[in-house]
């Protein structure tokens, strides 16, 4: 029983290419009690790796969460495997706003202890009893709405490029950071904000709906699908465009385009930019705005440092990488100190319901 993957990214890249199909980009999630995950991500993996499924899928007690790449002409033969599995029948599936064949390379079904980490240790929590979906017209129609207080459940590095007017943007770097800073700062409004949030996909402001309602907020709402499904009702439904800029995606492609705005700026020298990079240095890999101009001259590295590191023969920048643990940098994604245009650091709740 085969459960693993047999060919390299690169591998698997020339295959796609000589291959000339095209591929559909697509995430989902659903949060439902997974009695035994090693059992079941077994499951999944042999029954997409037959349908040529790509992608990074996670499975826990509490559920599964899946951003995937399937081959167009498999994709009804996905749905229907779907659709035999009870919780996952007729489960949301989020189709990319921008198609991209090589979004991902390997197939990877990993058992987590949580499909999304929330710092959270409370056995009386129901992730289950979430707030109120709502859809594309109603969103707009509730953040337009005095009495509303709009959060981004989205990390820092997601919302410098893109978010919603009006969003407050908590200034984190984790999804587990956010829940008790929103929570603390927005503790007098329990009963009388209309409390909205959105995300990418959706997974984790239904986590955080349900986790706000445990704690006492009243009238808890979440953006149906995320940011991705509102894009598609906008464009189908000729509504207004509240969202300003690029939706950070976790694949290769890293952003799809949603309004011609750049709100961001290259960390390197402050020029208008959107566009994420991870650093040519495979010891460095941290993730930062690189503008055009820079990404010439800096050969796609955040550091002069980097860019000579990267000139030495492979086997030297092996040699001094080994033995070396992952710098704390990357985990700043964008906000290394020897970055002169990172994004500052700042207050977001000062005036509740502004522009962050």
């Amino acid at each position: 029983m085969q459960l693993y993957n047999n060919l390299s990214a690169k591998e698997r890249a020339k295959l796609i290419e000589e291959a000339g199909k095209d591929r559909l980009t697509i995430s989902f999630y659903k949060y439902a009690k997974i009695g035994n995950p090693e059992i079941f991500r077994n499951h999944m993996f042999l029954a997409w790796d037959e349908l040529e499924v790509l992608g990074r899928i996670y499975v826990a007690n509490e559920g599964i969460n899946a951003q995937l790449s399937v081959p167009a002409e498999n994709f009804n033969a996905f749905k229907n495997h779907l659709d035999t599995i009870t919780f996952l029948e007729n489960v949301r599936l989020n189709i990319a706003v921008e198609q991209d064949n090589f979004s991902f390379l390997k197939l990877k079904v990993k058992v987590r202890s949580k499909i999304l980490a929330d710092g959270l240790n409370d056995a009386t929590f129901d992730v289950t009893n979430k707030g109120e979906h709502v859809n594309a017209e109603r969103f707009n129609e509730l953040i337009e709405d005095p009495n509303t207080v709009l959060v981004d459940m989205r990390n820092h590095y997601e919302t410098e490029i893109g978010h919603f007017k009006n969003a407050i943007t908590p200034d984190v770097d984790t999804f587990r950071e956010s829940l008790p800073i929103i929570e603390d700062d927005l503790k007098e409004h329990k009963e009388d904000k209309n409390l909205v949030m959105y995300c990418t996909g959706g997974i984790r402001c239904e986590k955080a709906s349900a986790y706000y309602k445990h704690r006492g907020f009243k009238n808890v709402f979440q953006l149906e699908g995320g940011i991705i499904n509102y894009v598609h009702q906008v464009n189908e439904e000729g509504l207004d465009n509240k969202f300003i800029g690029k939706n950070f995606v976790f694949d290769d492609r890293r952003a799809e385009r949603i309004s011609d705005d750049i709100i961001a700026q290259c960390h390197q020298c402050g020029k208008p930019a959107d566009t994420h990079t991870n650093c040519a240095n495979e010891a460095c890999h941290l993730l930062f705005i690189q503008c055009d101009d820079c990404k010439e001259k800096m050969e796609n590295c955040c550091s002069s440092t980097c860019q000579e590191i990267i000139q030495l023969p492979y086997e030297e920048q092996k040699a001094l990488r080994r033995g070396q643990g992952n710098s704390n940098d990357i985990f700043k994604k964008g906000r290394a100190d020897y970055l002169p245009y990172k994004k500052d650091l700042r207050n977001i709740f000062d005036t509740l319901g502004k522009n962050a």
